[in-house]
This record gives C-alpha cells, structure tokens and sequence, in this order.
C-alpha cells in the first residue's frame, strides 16, 4: 500500500466510519450529535480532496480505487443506521435507506463478481449521488438544532435514494452488457 496522503485521507474516511457510532455511546446527547456531524462532515470532504488530491498530483493507486468506495460505503451505512437509530423507525428516513443499503451491497456484490475481469468506472452521476448522500446525512445529523434540518435532510435523503437506485441499475446494465457476463460467467 503506498502511503499517500490521498491514501491517507481515505483511511481516515474509514476510521472515522465508526467513530460517528461511537460518539453515541461515550458522549451525551447533544454534545454526541455535535462531534458526529463534525467527524461525518470532516470525513465527507476527505472524499473530495483524496481524490483531488490524487489526480492533481499524479498519486492514483489501485489500494486507493479499492479503498474509497468501500470507506463511503462504510461513512454512508454506518451513519444511516445511526440515524435509524437516533430517528426510530421513521419511514421518511428508513425506506430510503433501506434502498441505499440495498443498492451498495449489491453493487459491492458485483464488483467483487467482475473483479480482474471487468472494470466498471465510476460516474459522473454516482458522484453525485455520493455527494447528496454525504449532504443529506450531514444534515440529519443537525436535525436536533432545527426543523429545517429535518425536512431538507428526509427530502435530500429522497432525492439520494433515488440517485442510488439509478446508479445501481447503471451498474448491472453496463455489467451483463459486458462480454463476461455475456459468455456465462
């Protein structure tokens, strides 16, 4: 693994994963919901500037592909069930995570499946769909000092929900389009 600081901003990404959790059981609530939303929010912009930073100067790595989908994944799962937790079984908020769990375990399934054999690149628009994530957790997370947190949060939620479903089905399509999957693989 070379140790990069894009590298390096990733595996800071995926420490901080859990720590969102963990603030919930070390700290009170609203200082916990406070250094959530700051480690979540801090975690979220190392997702930008890894890969910035790895492009500008020139530091792509294979450890580092391999590693940024799986430490947002690991932000984004672990942080929805926080907030399933912190919201109780809020439908607003449950149904379209339950779509975005789905969708990132079966495209993490796929990818392992095509793994040497098939490289599917990520999007524009699963970009995208990472960033709304990101922002829509970031303001559920702030849901306690406001309303106006809750609603744009649920709707931006939706609207992420949405973006994943797309981007899975870009996925699978593009997979079975793909000369490997074609010969029965």
């Amino acid at each position: 693994m070379p140790l990069t600081i894009p590298n390096l901003l990733t595996l800071l990404r995926l420490f901080a994963a859990p720590a969102v959790a963990l603030v919930f059981v070390v700290l009170p609530r609203p200082l916990a919901d406070a250094v959530a939303v700051t480690l979540f929010l801090g975690a979220s912009l190392t997702d930008f500037l890894d890969g910035w930073i790895a492009r500008r100067w020139n530091q792509q790595s294979e450890f580092g592909r391999m590693l940024d989908p799986i430490a947002d994944k690991a932000m984004v799962t672990i942080a929805l069930a926080v907030l399933m937790m912190l919201f109780g079984l809020d439908p607003w908020l449950l149904v379209p995570a339950a779509a975005i769990f789905l969708r990132e375990t079966a495209v993490s399934g796929l990818r392992e499946h095509l793994a040497g054999r098939v490289t599917i690149h990520v999007t524009q628009l699963a970009k995208w769909k990472t960033t709304v994530q990101m922002i829509a957790i970031g303001a559920l997370f702030l849901a306690p000092w406001g309303d106006w947190a809750r609603v744009g949060g649920l709707a931006l939620i939706w609207l992420a929900a949405a973006l994943t479903v797309i981007t899975g089905v870009e996925y699978f399509r593009k997979a079975l389009a793909s000369p490997t999957m074609k010969e029965g693989s």
